[in-house]
């Protein structure tokens, strides 16, 4: 059963679907949320219908949430859509319940901005979730802001451009103005991380599957190797997978694909399996 457009709060963009299996006998359920792609300026949830409808045929309660998107007339950002994320997770618990389908746990993903506004909430913010967060999984979204790890903008250069394209971009991206000095004494780094993913993994964070391409020009792939780094020293289970061969698309390597896809099936099976519910 697909219920589309449920509220979760005031804003327009304040919704989501939520994918019910055919099963309703079972007393727990397992949840995954995913949520779309689109550089945070757009995408909706309806494009992850694929990836909810096989979640869903495996047994599990999915569901994809639309957040604000940013646009040149209002001042969202990845905070603030990360915010709305975290409020949006106890409604879709409560919708599921409401349907019939208790919750035990929780799995949450995304592909590009998505993927980074899941990490923020697998990280951030799921010591508040209702139920606890088991698992995330995702591709290619972005987890730190270091500047020198941004060279696809051009943010590496020690400039006086480069550190202005970095106040844009950054500002642009946290929703709130950085000084250029904040750039040059580099306290940005500080000022960035209620956005910056991988700057709250710890020893307690989920178990993590993920991917990205050596070539990507959109989210720098130096910047992933910070977060590959931090799940290593904080010892969280992980897959960290490189497509050395591809972009933000992971458009280049197929048996890799397939490998990753394995690693999110055998994972999602490992921490939320269905038969144990």
């Amino acid at each position: 059963t697909l219920k589309t457009d449920l509220p979760y709060g005031e804003g327009e963009a304040n919704k989501f679907d939520l994918y019910l299996p055919k099963d309703n006998s079972r007393e727990t359920y397992g949840l995954v949320v995913y949520l779309h792609a689109g550089g945070f300026t757009g995408g909706d949830k309806a494009e992850d219908q694929g990836m909810l409808s096989w979640l869903c045929s495996k047994g599990y309660v999915a569901a994809g949430i639309n957040y604000t998107l940013r646009t040149e007339t209002n001042n969202a950002s990845v905070l603030t859509q990360s915010n709305e994320i975290k409020a949006a997770i106890p409604e879709v618990i409560a919708a599921a319940e409401e349907a019939g389908y208790h919750i035990g746990k929780m799995t949450i993903a995304g592909g590009s901005a998505g993927h980074a506004l899941a990490m923020i909430y697998a990280y951030r913010d799921a010591g508040e979730a209702p139920v606890p967060v088991v698992l995330t999984f995702g591709g290619v979204g972005p987890s730190c802001f270091y500047k020198e790890d941004w060279d696809n903008y051009g943010l590496d250069r020690n400039t006086e451009e480069s550190d202005l394209a970095a106040v844009g971009l950054f500002s642009a991206l946290l929703g709130e103005m950085i000084p250029v000095e904040e750039i040059k004494d580099r306290s940005y780094i500080e000022r960035m991380t209620p956005i910056s993913a991988a700057s709250w993994v710890t020893p307690d964070a989920p178990p993590t599957v993920v991917a990205y391409g050596a070539y990507d020009r959109v989210q720098p792939f130096k910047a992933s190797l910070r977060l590959k780094a931090v799940l290593e020293e904080n010892h969280v289970d992980h897959v960290y997978i490189v497509f050395p061969h591809s972009g933000h698309g992971l458009q280049n390597d197929n048996a890799l694909s397939k490998q990753w896809m394995e690693a999110i099936e055998e994972y999602l099976d490992k921490y939320m399996p269905v038969n144990k519910y």
